[in-house]
């Protein structure tokens, strides 16, 4: 099973071209490109967010809460007894 040569890409390009036309081609490429050029627009506006954002440190009493809820159980409640 080998890939994609020339002429097996030619054949396709010209059975799109019969079926859709050019003018329907080239609007589709057009909202194509703008579609992933949206996607990169807001993947690198993720990826500063969370670069400015920092996670929540987790410390203490939260911390126990954490790993009790993990486990499906209440936290210990400690007593000042």
């Amino acid at each position: 099973m080998g890939g994609l040569g020339i002429r097996e890409l030619l054949v396709v390009l010209v059975i799109a071209l019969v079926i859709f036309g050019t003018k329907k081609l080239r609007t589709i490429g057009g909202d194509l490109g703008a579609a992933i050029g949206e996607f990169k627009k807001s993947m690198n506006a993720g990826e500063k967010d969370a670069e400015q954002k920092p996670l929540p440190q987790i410390t203490g009493q939260d911390a126990e809460f954490s790993a009790a809820d993990k486990q499906g159980a209440k936290p210990e409640q400690k007593s000042n007894v």
